[in-house]
């Protein structure tokens, strides 16, 4: 699986502990397998910490192998309840975080962000978030928040300027 992480530098060794840690998924490396939506955050990223330049790293990922690693997966399909629930907890500092090493599905983005508030402080109900996010675009991203499969399975390619 061919797989991109924006940043302000290029990123050749991954680390699973460094980062924000009540985001999306919890703390952990985060990649996606939208080169566009990559070079997008790599932007967002060196705007928010004044450096000039921004890049997209290229990686390889054994995803056949996760299993003989013995590393947990979860795999999110949609904008679902489960979905929902998940990210608002990851991003409440909670622990669902704690049960997988690899976790894939979409993002809380500017577009999805709104829904997922409203759903969070009681203004909207479950049913109506998830009415609202059918509609929404969902983009990609996968977590990767054991070292362990960062370095066994995850193969840097390149990293370019973007």
């Amino acid at each position: 699986m061919i797989l991109f992480h924006g940043s302000d530098k290029i990123v050749e060794k991954p680390m699973a502990n460094y980062g924000r840690n009540k985001v999306d998924f919890g703390q952990g490396f985060y990649l996606t397998s939208l080169r566009e939506q990559a070079a997008k955050w790599a932007k967002i990223i060196a705007f928010k910490n004044g450096v000039g330049k921004a890049y997209v790293s290229e990686y390889n990922l054994d995803d056949s192998r996760l299993s003989s690693l013995g590393s947990r997966y979860k795999k999110f399909i949609a904008y679902d309840i489960e979905w929902l629930d998940y990210v608002i907890d990851c991003r409440n500092g909670g622990n669902l975080q704690n049960q997988y090493d690899v976790i894939e599905g979409g993002v809380a983005n500017d577009n999805v962000i709104d829904t997922v508030e409203n759903y969070e402080n009681g203004i909207i109900t479950a049913e109506q978030a998830l009415g609202q996010l059918q509609y929404k675009k969902v983009n990609h991203q996968i977590c990767i928040r054991s070292q362990d499969v960062l370095d066994k399975l995850l193969q840097f390619v390149r990293g370019e300027e973007v």
